[in-house]
């Protein structure tokens, strides 16, 4: 995201957009991707809502948080795109706040990757992961990523 000084990160949070909605998809690639064509979309305080749910020691993917909704909803997946963005709106949101803070550097990429977009970016949530006891480590030579190390035992199973 760009200019998130400028940004009422609330604002976006309770902006529910028409949603919640399921969408039937008829693209055969997307379709064949996930599984199925009844595409879910949550709004953004959904995110925020399950995101403040993730206890101290645990951490979450965005892709659990995608199944458990699609699961919840009656739907073959949720949207990964409306997902990404809304995670981190519900991160920007957070800091925006004065308090009733959402613990968004437990909600992490795929295979537990640490996510970029969050604020102070990546620096900043591996800080946060490695106070709550967690190990961080570093993928790659050139495009270099970092990861929560097994972060699959830490997993927090929503319900």
């Amino acid at each position: 995201m760009a200019n998130e000084a400028k940004k009422d990160f609330n604002a976006m949070l309770h902006n529910n957009k028409d949603m919640p909605k399921i969408q039937i998809v008829t693209d055969e690639k997307t379709i064949q991707k996930y599984g199925g064509n009844r595409m879910y979309f949550a709004p953004p305080i959904v995110y925020d809502e399950i995101m403040k749910k993730i206890p101290y020691g645990k951490i979450i993917t965005v892709g659990a948080i995608r199944k458990f909704l699609a699961e919840k909803n009656e739907a073959d997946f949720t949207d990964p795109i409306t997902a990404g963005i809304f995670v981190s709106i519900a991160a920007w949101a957070s800091v925006q706040r004065c308090d009733n803070e959402t613990p968004y550097w437990r909600t992490c990429k795929a295979h537990g990757e640490l996510n970029e977009k969050y604020p102070g970016g990546i620096m900043a949530q591996k800080e946060k992961l490695e106070e709550e006891g967690h190990t961080i480590v570093q993928k790659g030579r050139k495009n270099i990523r970092y990861y929560v190390k097994d972060y699959e035992k830490i997993m927090y199973h929503l319900k």
